[in-house]
């Protein structure tokens, strides 16, 4: 007599056979929980996935999970909610991918707009400025948290070190534009993958799984759905959907709003969108250069204080994109001095909208071709270029926040070294240098480090404010 089943194989199946089908009804249930827990950055995102639907319920092979994931990291954009859509549209086809990448964006969408709102309104009042004095430096911390893990990952050798610093200098020193840098470091890979490709090339991300969890409904084996065969009509459609939609919301902002406003929001979202190699830290000083600089949206502390928002929400980490368009559509007033939080709302749906459409349209347009692209060097050698150039982008960003967040009146001047330690905040300097050793040395949660940051902060606020 075989032993009893327990409640998750009752329901999934024994190791020894595939689960039964999925219906759309319980996938849709999955991906809008993911919504709501996907805390961690991509990585976090990643290993809840592969736990979930590879290892738990055997959705998706450790194999062709992988496959996928090496495909959105060749991507720009961000790799875990296309690797949502990719699963999405691999087990209900167009649809299923819809709706699972856009489950794994909505609920942070409204999350982060409820958050810019009380920011905007309340961020002056005592125990949210106490919150986000502790939580600045923690995010100081954690991009320079990043830059690591990209660099040691990515940096397997000189030239790619060299093409590191390159890109550091390039922007630090000379402010070159992100996208040229990503351009140049792109073209570079190329031809490095012709004429050294020892030098460029890469192994899968996040290792070659070995383990089995048995069989699995898209198992390593399994024959392609029809709608996942590559059909130059339904990729041609694809294309030109996805251009319509883009083009007719771009007009009708520009016969709503003209050039300014959102259009403006539109235009400079969807650029973003494609050169988002990387991940969100890399994309973050274009944003910057975009939305502080140029355009002037909100200012370089607005831009660190919803990266610390950001990382507090589930979802993306590009959905700092959604706090950008929600202050810059409150700044300009785009709907007059009265309706500030509409103005807001539209500018974060604006910003969310033209961010994430390429990412849809990369997975729907290009995934029927994944397969023929499989350790094809010539596809993969640009991609570690630019991997290697966005970790001195990354750098850049990290030496920005701490700059803002240890100097907020700015280094003395004359600038020379023994003006350097005047002005400096060494409370600030203590937390970032804390959550770096909790990051690096116990690797601490994310949220774990800013939560205890933010209430160091309020902890010191209160006691400066009270007993001073």
């Amino acid at each position: 007599m075989s032993p009893k089943k327990t409640i998750t194989e009752s329901i999934i199946g024994d190791n020894n056979s595939p689960p039964p089908p999925i219906s759309f009804r319980e996938a849709f249930y999955y991906w809008l929980k993911l919504g709501f827990i996907s805390f961690g950055g991509p990585a976090g995102q990643i290993s809840i996935m592969h736990q979930e639907l590879v290892e738990r319920r055997r959705w998706i092979s450790e194999h062709r999970f992988l496959h996928a994931l090496n495909y959105c990291m060749v991507l720009p954009g961000p790799e875990a909610q296309q690797l949502a859509t990719y699963i999405g549209w691999m087990m209900h086809g167009l649809k299923g991918g819809i709706t699972a990448g856009v489950l794994f964006v909505l609920p942070s969408l409204f999350i982060l707009v409820a958050l810019t709102w009380i920011y905007l309104v309340y961020g002056d009042a005592l125990i949210v400025a106490g919150i986000l004095y502790g939580i600045k430096p923690a995010v100081t911390a954690i991009v320079v948290f990043a830059a690591y893990r990209i660099g040691s990952r990515a940096l397997k050798n000189s030239v790619l070190w060299i093409m590191a610093a390159a890109a550091f200098t390039a922007i630090f020193a000379f402010e070159v534009p992100y996208p040229y840098i990503v351009l140049t470091a792109g073209i570079v890979g190329y031809f490095g993958g012709h004429f050294a490709p020892e030098k460029f090339q890469t192994g899968g991300h996040h290792g070659e799984g070995k383990k089995g969890y048995g069989p699995a409904v898209i198992d390593d084996h399994a024959p392609p759905p029809d709608h996942t065969r590559f059909e130059w009509p339904r990729v041609i459609t694809y294309g030109v959907v996805g251009l319509l939609i883009w083009s007719g919301a771009m007009a009708m902002l520009w016969a709503l709003f003209g050039w300014e406003g959102y259009t403006q929001i539109g235009w400079f979202f969807t650029k973003a969108a494609l050169v988002t190699f990387g991940g969100a830290y890399a994309v973050l000083p274009y944003v910057y250069q975009g939305g502080v600089e140029h355009y002037q949206w909100l200012t370089a502390t607005q831009m660190i204080d919803g990266l610390a928002l950001g990382e507090t929400t589930p979802g993306p980490l590009i959905m700092i994109v959604a706090f950008v368009g929600f202050v810059g559509g409150w700044t300009k007033a785009l709907f007059g001095p009265e309706s500030l939080a509409l103005a807001g709302i539209v500018g974060a749906c604006v910003a969310t909208f033209f961010t994430f459409l390429p990412s849809f349209l990369f997975i729907l347009f290009g995934g029927p071709a994944v397969e023929s692209t499989r350790r094809d060097i010539k596809f993969t050698a640009p991609l570690t270029g630019i991997t290697a150039a966005v970790v001195g982008v990354v750098l850049n960003l990290a030496v920005f926040f701490a700059y803002h967040v240890l100097w907020p009146q700015g280094l003395a001047q004359p600038y020379r070294l023994s003006n350097l330690f005047i002005g400096v905040e060494w409370f600030s300097a203590l937390i970032g240098i804390s959550a770096f050793v909790a990051l690096f040395r116990y690797q601490v949660g994310i949220i774990l480090v800013i939560g205890a940051c933010g209430v160091v902060g309020l902890l010191a606020t209160l006691a400066r404010t009270f007993v001073v």
